[in-house]
Formats: structure tokens, C-alpha cells, sequence
């Protein structure tokens, strides 16, 4: 196995409860993750930087640090620009699920959890992290640049270079916010349940909360400034990208 093979496929667990990591850590092993499992925003830091995980799965409450103050040391590094992180947060309200948003996370769980949903959202943002490390290899590799750019008014996505500008200004999405938005430009017009972006962006079918999407859209359209508006809300169905 590659290293880059092996740096994709590896997950790293940030929590201070012993039970709660050794669960975790089971059932990602089983799922067939390489796992590393630390008890601090220090150690997690440190590790991170060592073994640049594909995913974080970052605790809220952390005995040394805030884990929005850990998330944001990450967000700040470049090296891990392209890992994803799953915060975990024993408080489900709107005002703990966008802070951690606002500090660059991709995805939230409440506990107590479901393992399995825990697993598939794991999962679903490793492709995520895995995709965009091979286009971004594909490309150094062959110096080519992307023909197949997507394009609403200003506003254009590079697939190949995993890129977004808004009138030639790069934008800086998380990994999750790109895959959203390539979906809808890839549809214009076409109407996008909530129950299908969970399973196109995140990788998540069944029973999953589409509170997810919707917090996801907002963040994204003010990301996307005077082009928010190109995501449309359609009542009672889901999202489309607002046809020119």
C-alpha cells in the first residue's frame, strides 16, 4: 500500500472519553479505516500534522482546548487544508452546529449517536478527501488544466483543480460545500431533493437528518455572496440552482 494510499484511508479520533474512542475506533477498523485515537486538542494537533488523516473526528468539549479552537489550528495549516473533520458536540442546537460551521467543519454528529451513521458520514467525507487529493495529483502529474469548467453568470468551478471563483477572486469551500455546488451546476434548472443531496454530497441514504443539507446551503450561499441566490429553495422538495 502507498503512503498515499495509507494517508487517505486514515482516521483520526479526537476525544478525552476512553469508552467512546475505543467504540469509535472498533467499528472504523471494521469498516476498514486505519485509526489513530487521542485524548486532547494538543495530541490531536500534533498527530494530525504527523499522519495527515483523510478525516478528523473531533470531540466539542476537549479537557485542554475548545474543539473550535482545534478546528480552527487545522483550518489554518496548510498541509491539512484538504482534511475533512466530523465534530462530535453532546448539545444539538442550531447556535453549537453553526459555530462549528463558522470554524471550517464539514459535517456534525450529536451524541449520543449512531455508530453505523457515524461510520457513513466517516466514510463519505474519506471519498471526499480522497477525490480531491487524486484530481489535485492528476493534475501536478500532467500539467494540464481543466476544459470542463462549470459556469453560472461569475460564478465557475474547476473540477480538476477543485477550484471555485467568483468573478475571477477564488473562493475557499470546505470539501463538502464544493461537492454541493458542483451537484447543482452540474443540474441547473433540475430540482434537487434534500433526501438526494444526502446521498450525492455525503454519501448517506435512509433515515439521516436532512438538517444537514439545509444548514450546509445556507452556509454555502453566503460563501457565495452576491451569487447566493443562483441556490434556490423549492418549498417542500428540496434546492435547485436558479436557471439564467
Amino acid at each position: 500500500m502507498s503512503d498515499d494510499r495509507t494517508a487517505v484511508e486514515r482516521i483520526l479520533i479526537v476525544d478525552d472519553e476512553p469508552d467512546l474512542r475505543q467504540l469509535v475506533t472498533f467499528n472504523l477498523r471494521e469498516a476498514g479505516f486505519e485509526v489513530d485515537a487521542v485524548g486532547s486538542g494538543l495530541a490531536g494537533l500534533a498527530l494530525a500534522n504527523k499522519t495527515r488523516p483523510a478525516v478528523i473526528v473531533l470531540d466539542l468539549m476537549l479537557p485542554d482546548m475548545p474543539g473550535t479552537e482545534v478546528c480552527q489550528q487545522l483550518r489554518g495549516d496548510p498541509v491539512l487544508a484538504d482534511t475533512a473533520v466530523l465534530m462530535l458536540t453532546a448539545r444539538g442546537d442550531e447556535y453549537d452546529r453553526l459555530l462549528g460551521f463558522e470554524v471550517g467543519a464539514d459535517d456534525y454528529v450529536v451524541k449520543p449517536f449512531s455508530v453505523r451513521e457515524l461510520v457513513m458520514r466517516v466514510r463519505a467525507l474519506a471519498r471526499r478527501t480522497a477525490e480531491r487529493r487524486a484530481a489535485r495529483a492528476t493534475l501536478a502529474g500532467t500539467g494540464k488544466t481543466s476544459e470542463m469548467r462549470l459556469r453560472w453568470k461569475g460564478l465557475e468551478l474547476d473540477p480538476v483543480r477543485h477550484r471555485v471563483t467568483l468573478d475571477d477572486v477564488e473562493l475557499s469551500l470546505r470539501p463538502l460545500e464544493f461537492k454541493l455546488i458542483q451537484i447543482l451546476l452540474e443540474n441547473p434548472g433540475r430540482v434537487l431533493s434534500r433526501a438526494q443531496l444526502l446521498e450525492d454530497v455525503w454519501g448517506i441514504s435512509g433515515d439521516a437528518s436532512s438538517r444537514t443539507v439545509d444548514t450546509h446551503v445556507r452556509r454555502l450561499r453566503e460563501r457565495l455572496g452576491v451569487y447566493g441566490d443562483a441556490v434556490e429553495t423549492v418549498h417542500g422538495f428540496g434546492y435547485r440552482l436558479k436557471e439564467l
